[in-house]
């Protein structure tokens, strides 16, 4: 009992500086805990920079800052808790608008050493800067900016009104509902965001990218992962060194790029460049030009009649089937060709796009087709080497 006093007296002498606060001590389980908990004036500014350890920062309507920190020790042994939690220092102070928080690492091995930081704020806060080398990082339900980085932990935002820019080395990255601009980074972790009312970049290594709502375009890559994004306002320009790519409904222009994997496209009002070195391209209620390319898979494209109109487009595989979807109304200029006829045939459904065919002692060897629609207009270029190209009025 004397040593337990003792050691609880010790961990309250080096307790934080602070307005109020509050630490003890207690088992839980074979482990050590200390616990502290505080205040500090109310803020514009938090900064929150730990050598490791989860951040969580929550806003709520209250006078002052608050905190409860957590250090827990794996061991069963008192003395090698005291010297596991004394090497993590902790300080918290007040300068100015700005409110830190700081935790310093001065041990050798953390294996058996975690720590928690849970802070809660008023929600006017202007920005909160929150770094830690390996942990979870949250922020939810503030009015300002946030910069956030960890060394490996997950990254979890909702609710920020600021503009965000977020890095973990590996971990995920979870977006609920933010009302500015995002630009985050994870090392090969999946992103997934709600809805974000300002520009969209986002960067993995190799994870999946979901994006369900934005208001101002988005950039999006990764290093294999597949991409998806639902409803999109504003150009989106989205890169994956080989999963697939999704899209729905995009206002605006749309530049999609995979080393190998599918692309398909709902709607886009604007132009669409996509290209894959090997995979499908489906794309649908196209309002103006398009440039597909794949490297082996077959295209599908639908054109509708639009304001702003059809401009010149191509379609183009080495060996696959090309379908293309065209409205009654829309005013083009068709240019098609398969260079290696095999049995590979143009059809269409429009009687003024006029076929031809070139052919040797060995069958059909060249298939063109040629033909100007309500007058012609923009060119529409489609070319395979070995497949089947139709024409056909748009469902």
């Amino acid at each position: 009992m004397k040593t337990s006093l003792k050691f609880a007296t010790l961990l309250l002498l080096v307790a934080l500086p602070a307005l109020a606060q509050q630490s003890r001590v207690f088992r839980e389980g074979n482990s050590w805990v200390a616990e502290t908990t505080g205040s500090l004036p109310k803020s514009r500014v938090l900064r929150v920079v730990t050598d490791m350890g989860a951040v969580r920062v929550q806003g709520r309507e209250q006078p002052a800052i608050t905190y409860t920190i957590r250090k827990l020790v794996h061991v069963s042994s008192e003395q090698s808790a005291r010297r596991l939690l004394e090497a993590f220092h902790v300080s918290a102070s007040q300068h100015g608008d700005q409110a830190t928080i700081e935790g310093s690492w001065e041990g050798g091995n953390t294996r058996k050493f975690s720590a928690d930081f849970s802070i809660v704020v008023p929600p006017q806060l202007d920005s909160a800067k929150l770094e830690t080398q390996g942990g979870e990082l949250a922020v939810k339900n503030i009015s300002g900016r946030v910069e956030a980085s960890t060394g490996g932990g997950s990254i979890d935002l909702d609710k920020v009104a600021g503009n965000i820019s977020g890095e973990t080395g590996g971990g995920s990255i979870n977006v609920g509902e933010v009302g500015a601009n995002l630009n985050l980074e994870t090392g090969g972790g999946s992103i997934q965001v709600r809805s974000a009312k300002g520009t969209i970049q986002l960067q993995t290594g190799g994870g999946s990218v979901i994006v369900r709502d934005c208001t101002q375009g988005a950039i999006i890559e990764t290093g294999g992962g597949n991409i998806q994004v639902d409803h999109c306002k504003g150009r989106v320009k989205a890169s994956t060194g080989g999963g697939g790519i999704e899209l729905g409904d995009i206002s605006g222009p749309a530049d999609l790029d995979t080393g190998g994997g599918s692309i398909h496209l709902a709607a886009a009002s604007g132009r669409v460049h996509a290209e894959t070195g090997g995979g499908s391209i489906e794309m649908f209620k196209l309002a103006q030009g398009v440039h597909a390319e794949t490297g082996g898979g077959s295209i599908t494209a639908q054109f509708i009649a639009s304001p702003g109109g059809f401009s010149d487009s191509v379609l183009e595989t080495p060996s696959g089937d090309i379908k293309v979807y065209l409205a009654s109304d829309l005013a083009l200029s068709v240019q098609a060709s398969i260079d290696g006829g095999g049995g590979h045939h143009i059809r269409s459904d429009f009687p003024e796009i006029k076929i031809s065919s070139e052919s040797d002692d060995y069958g059909p060897r060249r298939a063109s087709a040629e033909g100007k629609l309500n007058g012609g207009g923009p060119v529409l270029k489609v070319h395979a080497s070995s497949g089947d190209i139709s024409f056909l009025h748009s469902r």
